[in-house]
């Protein structure tokens, strides 16, 4: 039986306060998200291991830019810039507004050190990626397929005028950030959203939300973050910035990391496919490759699974051992879902290269979902891969696709996809599997492993009740 302890990080509050906050009351998430050991503090610097013929460093890949961004201001310095921010024009954040602070804070989009300027946007939107400039006709390439902005109105540039810094506040209507050196510009919005997801259709679900309603120009600037982002709903301590998860890399001693992505349920399939992948690169020459299991922590459509019952669910497929917790690591990343296809499944690459994995996951139709208006896919399932073994900025990561997955009727099992006898093989979406859990139809053995399966059942039978509960009128 293997040692699992229960990952531990001294929570902080989600904003600057002077006064202490206490943590909402957090009940879904019954068992803890397995981690072989607790997080170290200490970063191990400079360590290597001998493996064959070369030499293997732990921190297996530099972050875009040589350094990691780190944009939380200094505790020395917290209370001081506080004072300061009081005094500045403020600009309210949205709830994915805030989500992007936390991504830019902690350097997912390195060497990205705010939400963009005008240059930094159309290079995105035109070319995704930004050009480094270090002299010496050196200049390099990194990837930035996505635009990180942020949209204000025509009231709230009004009252900006001529300042040159704003204070950012939250949802909650505390200071979250500064923002310096501003610049803002015209947010042409047709033109984002058909360059990010190649149509104007209506229905998508990131544009619907965030885009449509959002102003008409957006505002650039370096950002200086007041305090570490946090969202007190139990589920913080998995958040580990990029920073932690190299130290644990590294604490681990780890000569290869493969990443993970996923925005639902674990099931039988989705294991075999990272085990597999552990296997080959065992069979490469690795010594220790870890998994990092990571699924999408930020925005997703009101479909999807929420990120609690993801996350509740995704501990016990660990606790089953369908993944083994010892070369395992079960992380939250914090950025919203844009359903952008090969656009947008380079920014999930390139940010797992900042949180130090050097092998990349892709399989069928990665950041996908279905035309919002047809009855058809809204991009090539095989395009994602593709893009990814081609785009700039992301040569120094390793790409692997994987086979197709599917249930086999005759194994009565999970299993890569045989083409010379289809027949014997079922295909269970993410719809169907939906359809299974609400109606408490058992789907085939073999498919999800019972615990995990008992999660969602459990979370469809919750809204089941809270469909059939009439609400109440006040008089």
């Amino acid at each position: 039986m293997s040692l699992t302890i229960k990952l531990k990080i001294t929570p902080f509050n989600s904003h600057f306060n002077c006064k202490p906050q206490t943590h909402k009351k957090f009940t879904f998430l019954s068992l803890p998200i397995y981690h072989f050991n607790k997080l170290t503090t200490k970063l191990v610097v400079g360590h290597t291991k001998t493996m064959s013929s070369h030499v293997i460093k732990s921190s297996l890949i530099d972050p875009d830019g040589g350094v990691l961004v780190d944009l939380i201001v200094s505790e020395n310095e917290r209370e001081l810039k506080c004072i300061e921010a009081e005094q500045m024009v403020k600009v309210k954040l949205t709830k994915i507004d805030l989500e992007w602070v936390h991504v830019v804070s902690e350097g997912w989009a390195s060497p990205l050190k705010g939400f963009m300027r005008e240059d930094e946007y159309l290079q995105s939107l035109h070319f995704n990626s930004i050009r480094l400039k270090i002299g010496n006709g050196n200049d390099s390439i990194v990837n930035m397929s996505l635009p990180i902005v942020l949209a204000i109105d025509d009231e709230t540039k009004e009252k900006i005028g001529t300042a040159n810094d704003v204070a950012l506040v939250g949802p909650d209507n505390k200071t979250v950030a500064i923002l310096r050196s501003i610049e803002i510009y015209k947010h042409n919005k047709e033109e984002r959203i058909a360059r990010t997801w190649g149509t104007i259709a209506p229905g998508l679900p990131y544009v619907e939300e965030a885009i449509t309603p959002a102003g008409n120009w957006l505002i650039g600037g370096d950002l200086e973050v007041l305090s570490p982002i946090k969202y007190n709903d139990g589920l913080d301590n998995y958040r580990l910035s990029p920073k932690q998860l190299r130290e644990e890399f590294d604490r681990r001693q780890a000569d290869a990391v493969f990443a993970f992505q996923l925005r639902n349920p674990v099931h039988n399939g989705h294991a075999l496919l990272m085990n597999d992948t552990r296997r080959r690169l065992l069979d490469m020459g690795y010594k220790n490759p870890i998994l990092l299991l990571h699924p999408l922590g930020g925005y997703t459509k009101a479909d999807d699974v929420p990120l609690d019952v993801r996350m509740e669910q995704h501990s016990k497929v660990l606790e089953d051992g369908v993944l083994d917790p010892e070369t395992t690591i079960v992380s939250i990343f914090p950025s919203p879902m844009h359903y952008a296809g090969p656009t947008e499944v380079q920014w999930h690459a390139k940010a797992r290269i900042n949180a130090g994995a050097n092998f990349y996951i892709v399989g069928r139709d990665p950041a996908g979902m279905g035309h919002p208006t047809e009855k058809r896919d809204l991009y090539d399932p095989d395009h994602g891969k593709k893009v990814l073994s081609m785009a700039p900025g992301l040569e120094k990561l390793n790409i692997l696709p994987f086979r197709v997955a599917a249930y086999d009727t005759i194994a009565k099992k999970m299993d890569f996809f045989d083409p010379s006898r289809a027949k014997d093989f079922l295909f269970i979406s993410g719809t169907k599997m939906r359809t299974f859990a609400r109606t408490g139809e058992s789907p085939p053995n073999g498919f999800m492993c019972p615990g995990g399966w008992d999660v969602l059942v459990k979370y469809y039978a919750s809204l089941q009740v809270e469909e059939a509960t009439p609400a109440s009128v006040s008089a």
